[in-house]
């Protein structure tokens, strides 16, 4: 497809990737490059503003300023780390610049795979397996992780690698259930054995070398190697739509009812929704999960330097699925594609990494009039997009839900299986941060700190931040007499800064645009985020790990927008020492009133040895339970974003009622009664039997 048709937003090409290559290459001959990410440069949004907004009022388009970001590494110059940003209109070279030394590349997919083979056939490693004197048929893989920090003097590209024994030859054998007590570390750059770690096995430090492994049944989750079988009374539910979607796709422009957005996607972020206007009213400049990092709360070395960044390490988009029709979403789907780059530089296509569909969600509203049993009933029609990302052990699942209130939700759910460490268990022994879920297996507990990132455009791209709080009216004899009445006060964060989240005041956090008002409220047009409050990271302010992840100390971040500010932990977080990110930027002390701003919300799921307890913001607290092995129920978390004095009524009046003639439900064993056509209830007499 030639540049000139992309859309700004639009993900990279094929054509994009190996122009890109050509250039760089061009520039630098005869030098042997290995290509980490190439992607599309996020636009300039003083260049791109006057695109969208040609677009939104359906004028005629500018041309489509186009940029491509490389990170490479030059094999001639001892494995230094590179970026570079190149202009796709001009063929040309912005700049490439050497990356300091103590900065790591993040992992991508040939590396990891390239360092478990390594791990595999080192004569070490094998010499550690014969140890184990396992019986015919167990075989032993590895996982590859980011090694961590514990050091801020350590500059080597390292890899630990975690082992496991593998029961059976099964595509879906769960390897996670019996876990080996080595664990080998590389160095990626020259893939030489720096040491060999030996595991604790109790709740202690203390390790022993490898001995011969006592023979234990692996806890499987296959149907093929389930010993209990499968029910047999779950019936096909099918949901169809007989006309068609009601959604329209132009590329990766989709138009649902009111809606109309972009669908975008990258090898970091994965999905990105930009633009995002509602009846032709701007809401959202961009939208998406910036960051995330799991930090570990075993104490036990090495496990204390297990803290992933799945965005910024490896990348949502590198680990999206490849969807499957009826499987991952149900009803009409439409698919989208993405691209990203191998070590090569070559383009690799990636089927079907985003699915979107409606679904019906329950009631929107409904009320009947009680004197006459008239009933209006509108149910929630939903338009989801959804991807799927498995990072090693874990799934994470996360979709934007838009519906016909003009609500926007992003609902995320980890499900997978639980990252595993040996334990020596076999007489009840157990520690105070993790859960036995397996013979000779424990679970520790751990945190899911994400990090949501929202630049707002409510009626225009210059908005302010502000909290609401729902506070008793003073007691007064005049003013409050029955000591019943209560208010709200407003606090503007006028700064870029940090703010709590409080549910013993109802706290809402609301974005506003001051230059319009509502004329029925006559306050500033708003949005409002429905928050997740939640405990915050519970690491030492000491430790690396939370230096690393500063995002995750505070659930509500606001920064004056700048361009390429867009990962809250920072550029690049692989073996960082500190982050670079939201606490960064907001240390500027800029205005963020009337402003440009960003709304960054932390949440998380944590996982922690308490009973599971929901509360009425949806921040939850789970216990890693013996029932979430070997693989994990679906637990949920959901941030929504609400208008709050955007409209001047209810925008989902104009819905049409439900009725059985448009829905087509049936009867479970069809009684003789009528099935009405429309959903009253009928008049007041048939609704109250008067008793005599």
């Amino acid at each position: 497809m030639p540049l000139t048709n992309l859309h700004p937003f639009d993900p990279i090409t094929p054509g994009e990737i190996q122009l890109a290559v050509r250039v760089l290459q061009a520039a630098f001959p005869g030098v042997s490059l290995r290509y980490k990410k190439i992607d599309l440069q996020e636009p300039i949004k003083a260049e791109v503003i006057p695109y969208i907004e040609a677009e939104r009022l359906r004028q005629p388009l500018p041309s489509r300023p186009a940029r491509i970001l490389l990170t490479y590494f030059n094999r001639l110059d001892n494995g230094s780390f590179y970026k570079a940003l190149l202009n796709a209109d001009t063929r040309s070279i912005i700049y490439a610049k050497e990356m300091p030394k103590e900065v790591q590349a993040p992992v991508d997919i040939d590396e990891l795979a390239d360092i478990e083979d390594l791990c595999m056939h080192h004569p070490a490693v094998q010499a550690e397996i014969e140890r184990l004197k396992l019986p015919p048929g167990i075989t032993v893989c590895n996982d590859p992780w980011m090694y961590g920090t514990d050091d801020a003097n350590e500059t080597r590209r390292l890899f630990q690698c975690f082992m496991y024994m593998v029961e059976v030859e099964h595509p879906q054998n769960n390897h996670y259930s019996l876990p080996c007590k080595f664990s080998p570390v590389f160095d990626g750059t020259t893939h030489e054995l720096v040491r060999m770690d030996y595991l604790p096995g109790g709740a202690d430090t203390a390790s022993v070398e490898t001995q011969p492994w006592k023979p234990v049944r692996a806890v499987q989750y296959a149907h093929e190697l389930l010993d209990e079988p499968l029910r047999q009374d779950l019936k096909p539910y099918i949901a169809q739509q007989p006309e068609g979607p009601s959604f329209n796709v132009d590329g990766n422009l989709v138009s649902w009812q009111k809606w109309r957005f972009r669908v975008g996607f990258n090898s970091r972020e994965g999905l990105v929704i930009h633009n995002v206007t509602y009846d032709d009213r701007s809401l959202l400049y961009r939208l998406s999960v910036s960051e995330m990092t799991v930090p570990y709360g075993d104490p036990r070395a090495p496990y204390h330097r297990k803290q992933a960044f799945d965005v910024g390490d490896v990348g949502f988009g590198l680990n999206a699925n490849q969807l499957s029709l009826g499987c991952d979403c149900l009803g009409h789907i439409k698919y989208f594609d993405g691209y990203r780059a191998d070590s090569k530089g070559n383009p690799v296509q990636m089927q079907n990494v985003i699915c979107m569909h409606e679904q019906d969600n329950g009631l929107q509203h409904k009320h009947t009039n009680y004197r006459t049993g008239a009933a209006t009933v509108v149910r929630n029609r939903q338009l989801v997009l959804q991807i799927i990302c498995t990072v090693a052990n874990y799934e994470y699942i996360f979709a934007y839900i838009f519906d016909q209130a003009a609500n926007v939700e992003l609902e995320v759910r980890a499900t997978g299986i639980l990252s595993t460490v040996p334990f020596d268990n076999q007489n009840g022994e157990t520690v105070p941060w993790g859960t036995n879920v397996g013979p000779g297996v424990m679970a520790p507990f751990h945190q899911h700190m994400f990090s949501l990132r929202i630049d707002p455009a409510i009626d225009g791209y210059n908005n302010t931040i502000y909290y609401e709080d729902s506070i008793p009216l003073p007691e007064d004899d005049e003013k409050n007499p029955y000591g019943v009445g209560y208010t709200t006060n407003q606090t503007t964060l006028r700064k870029s800064g940090t703010a709590e989240t409080d549910t013993s005041r109802h706290r809402v956090f609301k974005i506003r645009n001051d230059s319009i008002k509502n004329p029925i409220t006559y306050k500033p047009v708003a949005y409002k985020l429905m928050t997740a409050p939640s405990q915050m990271m519970l690491a030492s302010k000491k430790s690396l790990g939370w230096q690393r992840a500063v995002f995750a100390s505070k659930p509500i971040w606001v920064t004056k927008y700048r361009d390429e500010e867009l990962f809250a932990a920072g550029e690049f977080t692989n073996q960082s020492r500190r982050s670079e990110g939201v606490e960064t930027w907001v240390a500027r002390n800029e205005g963020t009133e009337n402003e440009d701003v960003v709304l960054w919300h932390s949440i998380f799921l944590w996982y922690v040895n308490r009973v599971l307890i929901r509360n009425a913001a949806f921040g939850l607290t789970h216990n890693p339970r013996v029932e979430d092995f070997p693989v994990m129920p679906m637990e949920k978390i959901s941030v929504m974003l609400r208008p709050d004095g955007f409209f001047t009524k209810n925008p989902a009046l104009d819905v049409p009622q439900s009725s059985q003639v448009f829905n087509k439900s049936t009867l479970h064993k069809a009684s003789p009664a009528a099935v009405s056509a429309c959903c009253s209830v009928g008049s007041r007499a048939k609704l109250f039997k008067r008793i005599e």
